[in-house]
C-alpha cells in the first residue's frame, strides 16, 4: 500500500498535468469563450464558459463547476461537457488564490503533504473562493436569470460547494448569509470528512438537495475513504429523498477529475448519476435508479 506521502505526490503530479498550458490549449477550441470577470473585491475571475446544446426556450439552467486545489478552469472537461450536452449553461471558475501557482508555493515551502494541506485549509483561499462563485453568477445573471442552478466541485472545490450550501467549518469561513440560497442544488465529488476544514456535525442542518459522489480508493486527508462518507451521514435526509451518495468501487480521488487509471470507467458513472439526480431534484421527486455492479447509491 502507497504511503500517505507517495499518495500525496501522486496527486500533485496528476494535478500538474491536469492543469498544463497544453492541456489547456486544447480544450480551449470547445469553450464559448473564456473570460475575465470582476470579483466584489475588485479582483479578476476567469471563467470557461461551455454553451448548453439541443433547443433551449427562454434561460438554460446553470451549472458552475469548482475545482481542486492546484486545478484551473480548464480542468474537469469530462462534466462540464455532460452538463452542456444537458442542456446547462456551464461555468468552470478558476480560483487564482488555490490554482497551480499557489499550490506549488505551498508545496515549496512546506512540503508536498503540508503545502497541500496548508492550501485546502486557507481561509483566505476558501473566502476568495465564494467570492468567485459570485462573480460566476452575476456574469451569468446579467446575460439572462437560471431557473435552475447548480454548484459542483471536487476535492477542494467540494469544500467550496459545502460552505456554500451551509457547512460549519472550524477555519472561520464566512458562508453566504442565511436565507441567500444562491443554488438549487448541489454536487460534491470527494468531499472531505470531518478534521481538517469541517467539523463532527457540519452537515447536519443542510436541508437542501445534495449529491456526493466518492470511491472505494478515494483517499481523503484525514481518515481515509470511509472519512469522504461521514458528510452524507450527516445529512438530515429530505421529505423527497433528494440527498444522495455514491460510493464507486475501484474509484480513486483523482479519477474524479477525469485523471488516473480508470477514469474512463468513473466518469460515465459520475455523469449519469449527477443526470438522474438533477432531473429527480428538478421533479421534486428523487427516485434512486437501479443498482449497478460498480456503485453502491443511496438516498434519504
Amino acid at each position: 500500500m502507497r504511503s500517505l506521502l507517495s499518495a500525496a505526490a501522486l496527486t500533485f503530479l496528476a494535478i500538474l498535468i491536469a492543469s498544463s498550458p497544453s492541456q489547456a490549449r486544447a480544450q480551449q477550441h470547445l469553450a464559448e469563450q473564456h473570460l475575465m470577470v470582476p470579483r466584489s473585491d475588485g479582483h479578476m475571475t476567469p471563467l470557461l464558459v461551455y454553451p448548453p446544446e439541443g433547443t433551449i426556450h427562454g434561460c438554460a439552467p446553470l451549472a458552475v463547476i469548482s475545482h481542486g486545489a492546484g486545478g484551473s478552469e480548464y480542468g474537469y472537461r469530462y462534466l462540464a461537457e455532460a452538463m452542456a450536452h444537458l442542456g446547462y449553461t456551464t461555468v468552470v471558475m478558476g480560483h487564482k488564490e488555490s490554482d497551480r501557482s499557489a499550490l506549488r508555493d505551498d508545496i515549496l515551502s512546506h512540503g508536498i503533504r503540508p503545502g497541500i494541506d496548508a492550501l485546502v485549509v486557507n481561509t483566505l483561499a476558501e473566502q476568495d473562493r465564494l467570492l468567485d462563485v459570485g462573480a460566476a453568477l452575476k456574469w451569468a445573471n446579467s446575460r439572462c436569470r437560471a431557473p435552475f442552478r447548480v454548484l459542483l466541485g471536487h476535492s477542494m472545490g467540494s469544500e467550496t460547494v459545502m460552505l456554500e450550501a451551509g457547512a460549519k467549518n472550524i477555519i472561520n469561513v464566512a458562508s453566504p448569509p442565511a436565507g441567500q440560497d444562491r443554488f438549487n442544488a448541489y454536487v460534491a465529488l470527494s468531499p472531505e470528512g470531518p478534521g481538517v476544514v469541517f467539523s463532527q456535525n457540519a452537515w447536519r442542518n443542510i436541508r437542501k438537495p445534495m449529491l456526493i459522489l466518492t470511491g472505494t480508493r478515494d483517499q481523503s486527508l484525514k481518515g481515509g475513504p470511509q472519512a469522504r462518507q461521514l458528510p452524507w451521514h450527516n445529512l438530515p435526509g429530505l421529505p423527497d429523498h433528494c440527498q444522495w451518495m455514491g460510493v464507486i468501487n475501484g474509484a480513486t480521488h483523482m479519477n474524479f477529475a477525469g485523471r488516473g487509471f480508470g477514469h474512463l470507467m468513473v466518469e460515465p458513472l459520475v455523469t449519469q448519476t449527477i443526470a438522474t439526480f438533477l432531473q429527480g431534484v428538478r421533479q421534486h421527486s428523487c427516485v434512486l435508479p437501479p443498482q449497478i455492479a460498480q456503485m453502491t447509491l443511496t438516498a434519504k
